[in-house]
């Protein structure tokens, strides 16, 4: 029979090298975080290279749908645009899209943005570089440029607004089903997809869509300018979407090329340095590991939040 003695001796080894093992993943994580805080300063500092005589293309991704939450948001594409034109190795800007649109008003922060930018930085040139898709919101982008260019074979245009929805009027009288809605205000439910609809909401919401619609055009004006082959082309602003090398023609785009060519042929600074806001070394490391253990680490050393590469 094991003596009282004994047991307490083993609960307390026990208990030791329970302690001993809890210090050794301790120490194993934080020489795991060190190492990659060092790891990306080595990176960062490799990426800090300053181009030569030459300079930087600043690099900046308009990816995706351009709305709120979604990774092409106005909020992080201001903020990339800001730092790209701040850097002093900044030859010029250039705007890598492959969007199809999306918010007008997201769109027009950028637009914004890029007009403000232009004029604090009068030497820096921005150029829109449209790969797949330079659509709707996009293009509204690509306009504030000083010149667009494009694939032969990309998608371009859709200077349109489009609000859409269904009616389900139809079928609610097939099944029997009563709506009631309750508002205060005559038109408030006008929009409500289970009512019938009013002639006169109907030509209202158009007139709130046409007014949305000669915000983009006057944009898409006041960025392109005479570039634009409006005489004799109706269908310019009617929302339809054109190849590269048809958008050549109408004057949507100043040359056919890719990012490399601008950077190279047209900025005359070959190193392209992405400044598109993206995760963090540690949010990636957290995503991927999928681990509370990554994210304390990265709120600990301070590393919360996004981070510009």
């Amino acid at each position: 029979m094991t003596e009282p003695v004994e047991v307490l001796e083993q609960l307390v080894r026990e208990m030791i090298r329970e302690q001993r093992s809890k210090r050794r993943f301790k120490y194993v994580m934080w020489l795991g975080a060190f190492a990659l805080v060092t790891t990306t300063m080595v990176v960062e500092h490799v990426n800090t290279d300053d181009g030569g005589p030459s300079g930087i293309t600043a690099r900046v991704d308009v990816n995706g749908p351009i709305a709120e939450g979604e990774a092409a948001n106005a909020e992080a594409l201001k903020k990339s645009i800001a730092q790209a034109f701040e850097d002093t190795r900044t030859k010029a800007v250039v705007l890598k899209i492959n969007s199809p649109g999306g918010s007008p008003v997201q769109a027009g922060y950028v637009y914004d943005e890029i007009k403000r930018q232009r004029v604090l930085h009068e030497g820096t040139k921005v150029y829109a570089v449209i790969t797949d898709l330079g659509a709707s919101g996009a293009y509204y982008i690509a306009s504030a440029a000083d010149e667009i260019y494009a694939d032969k074979a990309s998608l371009v245009g859709s200077i349109g607004v489009t609000a859409a929805s269904f009616g389900y009027v139809g079928v609610m009288e097939k099944l029997g089903v009563e709506r009631r809605a309750y508002t205060s205000g005559e038109h408030k439910a006008f929009l409500d997809p289970f009512q019938p609809r009013n002639a006169d909401e109907t030509e209202f919401w158009a007139g709130v869509l046409r007014t949305t619609h000669d915000q983009f055009i006057g944009a898409v004006k006041a960025g392109r300018g005479e570039r634009l082959k409006t005489e004799g082309h109706p269908e310019l602003f009617s929302g339809l979407i054109w190849s590269g090398e048809q958008a050549l023609q109408l004057g949507l785009i100043d040359r056919l090329g890719d990012i490399d060519y601008v950077a190279r042929e047209v900025v005359g600074a070959s190193k392209v340095v992405d400044f598109s806001t993206k995760d963090n070394p540690f949010d990636r490391f957290a995503k991927r590991i999928g681990t509370s253990v990554a994210q304390q680490i990265s709120l600990t050393l301070g590393f919360a939040g996004q981070s510009l590469r």
